[in-house]
């Protein structure tokens, strides 16, 4: 077998352990040992063809590149909507009639469309194609971003918020279906641990930048910041992404590869479209997804768990605007803290979340290799539920409020690769709707939170509320410990995700 392989940099850098998968996708089952010194190394699965135009050819350099555009694309998603929290108070003095609860309908809104649109966003990527699809959805955002900074009445503000919550929310939700396409399955946590890091920091960034803009300029400020970054990352996206979707089940000849423009625009997906999946059958692909059990579990962990996170961070920002059981409504409140002591507090999130990013760079590895040494090179997707323990673990070591601010979103990001690892490895031939639908169960337990926190928290008090939020994250566990013990027959009972294509 080993003369069978296509040369590739994983097989070419030296001793390194062996990943085999038990998925059904998987069927390569043999060590790959050399004759001199039996060093065992790394089997490349999915296997690339000879094709250099498949993605898994890609050069470690392009790869990369790829997947540092895909991070600040996803990182603008609730970069984008957590800065408006900031901007609510000026707003309140901006539209004085309307009152606090009314103008925080712009949050509920894009909150609701960050969770759904993600669905839509990848049942296009399956048919229009990657490219077109990420940077289609981020020219309408860069527009909706100009019209919400630009908006004087509030009816108008308010659609061009829910309109880019649908808009941005395309890098968050289809970013395991890119990396699926281009990397292989032993880079899966790594590189899910990169992206990561833009999607767990970018609710921190969002009110941290809003706090200090607000500090000397009105509140229009931070969506021309906001179009500058969108404006950005449209201008990485032309230069440096190009379509991923390799479809492996085509004979040869494959269909003719045309300039890049063709494939930005769309064009060169709609010539070959049929060679894909029809649009109908990539609209269903989500609901094929979610009928399976495990992924459905995790949902449900999710909008158990983001709810009350993005309660402490998706809050408003002064006691005028009350979520009282809120880490920032305490700080203005009890310590007098202005936009400018928020802004500087925000960094306590941002340091947590690169803090997690640094564990997960080698524990998530650390944890696979220990699982395949013990399981005869196996690595079961159950494998990654494991670094959960960890998280756990953080989430309630607190002594002042910068500190558990920052542990508790270290446990968050550590927490959300391995779950991100665990669906990718489970249903691969489904990246893009598991990514969706975990999207869906982060920013649905947002939008619930911000329904339900305000009368929640007023008419309970602040340590009943709490309590009962630590007391749901600790049953939501149980889900996970579910998983470890039955998720593989589950698995194995309900088959693969089946689709016209993969």
């Amino acid at each position: 077998m080993g003369g069978d392989l296509p040369p590739a940099e994983d097989l070419k850098a030296g001793p390194q352990e062996l990943y085999k998968a038990s998925s059904s996708w998987m069927n390569l089952q043999e060590m790959l040992t050399t004759e001199a010194n039996f060093t065992v190394t790394t089997v490349l699965i999915p296997q690339p063809s000879e094709d250099p135009d498949d993605p898994l050819n890609w050069s470690q350099r392009r790869k990369n590149l790829t997947l540092i555009v895909l991070t600040c694309v996803s990182f603008l998603s609730d970069y984008s909507s957590s800065q408006g929290i900031a901007a609510l108070v000026p707003q309140v003095e901006y539209w004085p009639t309307l009152g606090d609860s009314v103008i925080q309908h712009n949050l509920v809104g894009n909150i609701f469309c960050l969770a759904s649109g993600g669905l839509i966003a990848v049942a296009f990527g399956s048919y229009f194609g990657r490219l077109p699809t990420i940077l289609i959805y981020q020219c309408l955002a860069f527009a909706f971003s100009i019209w919400a900074g630009a908006s004087t009445g509030f009816n108008s503000y308010l659609a061009a918020r829910i309109l880019q919550g649908l808009t941005s929310t395309v890098g968050i939700a289809s970013g395991l279906m890119w990396i699926k396409d281009i990397f292989f399955f032993h880079e899966h946590p790594r590189k899910i641990n990169w992206w990561s890091l833009g999607i767990i920091a970018s609710p921190y960034f969002g009110p941290m930048a809003a706090s200090f803009i607000l500090w000397r300029r009105p509140w229009p400020w931070c969506y021309w910041v906001l179009t500058l970054l969108n404006g950005l990352c449209i201008i990485l996206t032309v230069v440096f992404l190009d379509e991923t979707y390799y479809n492996r089940d085509l004979p040869n000849p494959r269909p003719y590869r045309g300039p890049k423009w063709q494939r930005l625009l769309g064009y060169e997906q709609w010539r070959n479209r049929h060679t894909r999946a029809t649009l109908l059958q990539c609209l269903s692909r989500p609901v094929i997804a979610i009928s399976r059990i495990p992924l459905f579990a995790v949902i449900v962990y999710y909008f158990l768990n983001f709810a009350w996170v993005i309660d402490v961070d998706y809050s408003q920002l002064t006691a005028e605007i009350a979520i009282n059981a809120t880490v920032s409504i305490y700080l203005t409140d009890q310590y007098a803290f202005g936009e400018r002591e928020l802004g500087i507090f925000y960094i306590s999130g941002i340091i947590g979340t690169f803090l997690g990013w640094l564990i997960g760079h080698w524990l998530h590895d650390a944890i696979g290799r220990a699982y395949a040494s013990r399981h005869d090179g196996h690595i079961e997707p159950e494998a990654r539920l494991w670094v959960l323990g960890f998280a756990f673990e953080y989430l309630w070591h607190y002594m002042v409020l910068a500190v558990f601010f920052a542990l508790q979103i270290l446990g968050i990001m550590v927490a959300t690769v391995g779950i991100d690892a665990y669906l990718l490895d489970a249903y691969p031939e489904g990246s893009g709707e598991v990514g969706a639908w975990a999207n869906f169960g982060r920013e649905g337990g947002g939008f619930m939170s911000v329904y339900i926190a305000l009368e929640w928290v007023d008419e309970a008090g602040p340590l009943t509320a709490f309590s009962i939020q630590a007391g749901t994250i600790v049953a939501s566990t149980f889900i996970i410990v579910f998983l470890q013990v039955f998720g593989k027959r589950i698995r194995s009972w309900q088959g693969p995700m089946r689709f016209a294509t993969t």
